[in-house]
């Protein structure tokens, strides 16, 4: 199941650079060189894009890298774009941050992530002028509060789609007919993973006359473990070491941080003679959590980058509406990410292409009660 691989580096690397980058960008980020403007309709002058992170500190491996990575792009299509960001180190920053880039007259300010719903929908309210795009939170989820504000860009993901499809890869590839899933707490943006994956693995059951089981999480009941924290290290090891002793070989934690917890827990259990694997969240582990690479089969993404790139140069053109972007697997916004070290047969591949193809379609519909 394993291709070519690369030596494994150390937790303790891994966690010295995730504290590091927790710590560090504590002042505005300056925006890269060079770029080019795009053939039509270019920015005004003195355009500025303004971003206030989440807590996890620029370079957390998840969101708030991924926002930044839309912001550097848009600056690279426009290079009169100017862009910053401050960083939040605790949820009393969100509203000074946000406060400040008022002060600046920034052409749109872009918060990441749910918690920071509250401070962004005030400033909105208060500020209806100024155009503001949030990641990951949406009216119709319930993150955002009504009435609905024109001025605020909600950036949403269709998760269930390409949970969808690691559910079934999950299930297609697993030697024990046991795989499983957990969250880190029982938010919507999380259970529409858990749902896709769970509808996947039913899918591929029903259409190879399988009985693959999933731990952890059922889309009928609405019930499975969390580990409350999406930080917790330990609670990931603790809780993937528990579906390994019950036979799992394939998890998906949709945990943030917690996940590298579990990683560890993977390479332990590898280590010892089990093969077993995983996929991560949000982000390209291999990418992210480039020292685990060789245990991800895949990583079940949100297209973040593209989202995000997308509002900036909507307000930089003029052409900024506010409501709701959904990230879907046609637009980009919800992806498989690369195999790379793993080793997936081509026929699977194959089939995994149907199956996109015909979700995109509308003919194949993942069950989910979680709102987008």
């Amino acid at each position: 199941m394993r291709g070519s691989l690369k030596t494994v580096a150390a937790l303790s690397v891994l966690a010295m650079a995730v504290a590091t980058a927790c710590s560090s960008n504590s002042s505005s980020s300056s925006p890269p060189s060079g770029g080019s403007s795009p053939s039509s309709t270019p920015a005004a002058a003195g355009f500025s894009a303004c971003m206030v992170t989440d807590t996890g500190g620029l370079d957390d491996k998840s969101f708030n890298q991924s926002s930044w990575e839309g912001f550097q792009a848009a600056n690279q299509q426009d290079s009169s774009i100017a862009i910053e960001n401050l960083p939040s180190t605790s949820t009393a920053d969100y509203a000074k941050n946000i406060s400040t880039f008022l002060g600046k007259k920034c052409g749109i300010i872009v918060t990441v992530g749910f918690l920071m719903a509250g401070a962004t929908e005030t400033a909105a309210k208060a500020n209806p002028s100024q155009k503001f795009a949030i990641v990951d939170c949406s009216y119709a989820s319930g993150c955002l509060s009504k009435p609905v504000l024109s001025n605020i860009d909600q950036l949403t993901y269709n998760t269930v789609q390409d949970g969808f499809l690691g559910g079934y890869l999950a299930a297609a590839l697993t030697k024990t007919g046991i795989v499983a899933t957990y969250g880190g707490e029982q938010f919507g943006t999380v259970t529409i993973y858990e749902d896709g994956f769970w509808d996947g693995v039913q899918y591929y059951n029903q259409h190879n006359h399988k009985s693959v089981k999933v731990l952890g999480w059922s889309e009928q009941t609405q019930k499975g473990v969390f580990a409350n924290s999406f930080t917790n290290l330990g609670a990931g090891s603790q809780i993937a070491n528990t579906f390994i002793t019950e036979g799992a070989d394939v998890i998906f934690p949709v945990a943030g941080g917690v996940g590298l917890g579990s990683a560890k827990a993977v390479q332990t259990a590898d280590a010892s003679g089990k093969h077993v694997y995983m996929m991560w969240v949000d982000t390209d582990g291999c990418v992210s959590a480039a020292a685990y690479c060789k245990y991800f089969i895949t990583s079940v993404e949100k297209g973040i980058t593209t989202s995000v790139t997308g509002a900036i140069l909507a307000a930089a053109k003029g052409t900024f509406k506010g409501g709701a972007y959904v990230g879907t697997l046609a637009n980009g916004g919800a992806v498989l990410a690369p195999f790379h070290q793993f080793s997936v047969p081509a026929a699977l591949q194959a089939q995994l292409n149907s199956l996109k193809a015909q979700i995109e379609s509308g003919k194949i519909v993942p069950a989910t009660k979680s709102p987008v």
